[in-house]
């Protein structure tokens, strides 16, 4: 099997919030970003035990769409096992890139729970390759209010599916081919929810190093006086 050379790089900050409750795992084959949530330990805690459970993935030259699904099933387990007042009610978004060997030849798997997202930078665009789990979403897929006003609306915070919390979820996975100078950036919404997608296709589209390239958009983000937590990280194939 052909191996895929990266390139990649992670930044994140806290914005106005207390501390941060993001966690990212930029560690071959596997990069990704959880968005904890459930007050200030449990939060950090769910997000913790998702990037731990990925990291079990890394030092390998691909992993599996079944191994994905595994370890953030057992970090689902863990979350929800969280003993103490502190972690009650604890759980956490996922978003993230690995490279996979589905019998193929090696492939990106993007996968994600919660309204943590991938973009993709192909052949001069930007894609969004997942779908928020949330309830503005499903108020856009219905019909009943526009993208435009998702932004504003009062609900946009709500997801419906996140690890730790509510029904058992079921991460959405998605294949795409590898192709060289293709990026794929997992972030936290407090990032999307300060840069909309041209600012971030103008960085992704400047072919910087991803670590300067991911440097500046958290750092954009900071410094719009980010509600939350904001969190990138940008993998690029050679």
């Amino acid at each position: 099997m052909p191996q895929v050379e990266l390139a990649w790089g992670a930044a994140t900050a806290v914005g106005q919030r207390e501390d941060n409750q993001d966690r990212f795992l930029a560690a071959p084959p596997v990069f990704a970003v959880a968005d904890g949530m459930g007050g200030h330990v449990g939060g950090a805690a769910a997000a913790e035990a998702v990037v731990e459970a990925l990291r079990s993935l890394a030092g390998q030259g691909t992993t599996t769409v079944a191994a994905i699904r595994l370890a953030l099933q057992r970090a689902d387990g863990e979350i929800r096992a969280f003993q103490g007042p502190e972690k009650s009610g604890a759980g956490t978004t996922v978003a993230g890139v690995a490279l996979v060997d589905e019998g193929e030849g090696p492939q990106w798997a993007v996968f994600h729970v919660g309204d943590s997202r991938v973009y993709r930078w192909h052949e001069g665009r930007l894609e969004l390759c997942t779908k928020d789990h949330s309830v503005v979403q499903e108020l856009i897929d219905a019909g009943y209010i526009s993208d435009e006003s998702a932004a504003t609306h009062p609900q946009r915070h709500i997801i419906t599916r996140a690890l730790g919390v509510g029904p058992r979820p079921e991460a959405d996975v998605v294949l795409f081919p590898v192709v060289p100078e293709d990026r794929y950036m997992a972030c936290s919404d407090g990032l999307t929810g300060e840069l909309g997608d041209g600012r971030i296709a103008a960085l992704l589209c400047a072919g910087d190093a991803p670590d300067a390239v991911v440097s500046r958009l958290v750092a954009e983000a900071d410094a719009s006086r980010a509600r939350d937590n904001a969190t990138a990280v940008l993998v690029r194939s050679a």
